[in-house]
């Protein structure tokens, strides 16, 4: 009994100190959220001054006389509660916590300007939004024309695209971070759907007279050895590539890197390297002569693209109408191949 009352007392006894630290805790809290007060005059001011590297200039930048500008940084430092600046006889240089906050006051700036470009559609009579994150294969090959047609048709919804990996997309689906994504593969154990959008397949291109530009096929295998030209690091390709080539305990060759699938395909078509892209995305005939497409003999160069949603039946009213839209889309260019 007595050792029942012990345990109750300690228990009790820990619970009241647990709550104590708590209570102290968010009051030293609230005094540091009370203590740092300043606005966005003065962000603006702290990045003038930052950028110019002198106070007047700075003022002069913000509209503010020095005198006031001064006042503002003095309190913006004691609101801190650390100097930001060193002030020197030719102008001033920002401290390690200067640096901290120009960084973060450069954030805030140009998140309130995304803010206002994600407003203004509103303010013109857009009704609605709809996020879409695709894989680098559809960004550049079909959705300019598919989202073109799609937005001509809906001239009251705005779209934001974002370009991500496959299995980025796919687990932001399934978290509900975004209702709409393209993606070339799935990912095991995310529950989403995955609806037939576009059939594409990634072919080797090589510059024209290039010893492999007679053959109809090869292996990924048998071209390692070969130079590339690759889209940049981290978008989907790349890292596909990298990975298929990891897998065959080898490495590529990467010569150069560039932004855009044109790009692949103008520098192997100037003898740079070969280069490995999806066959809608291969250019040339114009302006510069076509690189040589061949066929990859791997069951993976099968890359199809599907639009990925968490739910179809839960999708607001313009997420459905874009997958739909994607869909018919991806029908007629069926029925037309």
């Amino acid at each position: 009994m007595a050792k029942q009352y012990l345990a109750k007392t300690n228990d009790a006894s820990r619970d009241r100190r647990l709550q104590l630290a708590f209570t102290h805790a968010s009051i030293r809290v609230k005094r540091i959220l009370i203590a740092m007060h300043y606005d966005l005059t003065d962000l603006r001011l702290f990045v003038a001054v930052a950028e110019c590297q002198n106070l007047t200039r700075g003022a002069e930048r913000a509209h503010l006389a020095p005198s006031s500008a001064s006042h503002r940084i003095r309190l913006l430092e004691e609101s801190i509660g650390t100097p930001l600046l060193r002030r020197q006889a030719r102008g001033v240089s920002l401290t390690r916590a200067g640096e901290a906050l120009l960084r973060h006051a450069r954030q805030v700036f140009a998140q309130l300007e995304q803010m206002h470009a994600d407003l203004a559609p509103f303010a013109a009579g857009v009704r609605g939004h709809v996020s879409l994150w695709a894989n680098t294969h559809a960004t550049h090959s079909f959705l300019p024309d598919d989202l073109a047609g799609f937005l001509r048709r809906q001239p009251q919804v705005s779209v934001t695209l974002e370009e991500r990996t496959s299995p980025e997309i796919v687990l932001a689906v399934a978290r509900g971070e975004v209702e709409v994504g393209v993606v070339a593969e799935r990912v095991e154990g995310a529950d989403v759907e995955l609806l037939p959008y576009r059939a594409d397949r990634l072919v080797l291109i090589a510059p024209p007279g290039h010893p492999l530009a007679g053959q109809c096929s090869t292996t990924f295998a048998d071209v390692l050895d070969q130079p590339f030209v690759m889209l940049h690091a981290g978008s989907a390709i790349h890292t596909f590539t990298m990975n298929a080539a990891a897998a065959l305990g080898r490495h590529l060759d990467v010569r150069i890197q560039v932004r855009s699938f044109e790009a692949v395909c103008r520098m192997v078509a100037a003898g740079v390297g070969l280069g490995m892209v999806p066959r809608s995305a291969v250019s040339g005939g114009g302006a510069y002569e076509a690189p040589t497409v061949i066929e990859l003999a791997e069951a993976w160069a099968q890359r199809d693209l599907q639009v990925c949603v968490r739910q179809r039946e839960q999708l607001s009213g313009f997420a459905q109408a874009l997958v739909d839209s994607l869909l018919a889309s991806g029908a007629r260019a069926t029925m037309g191949a």
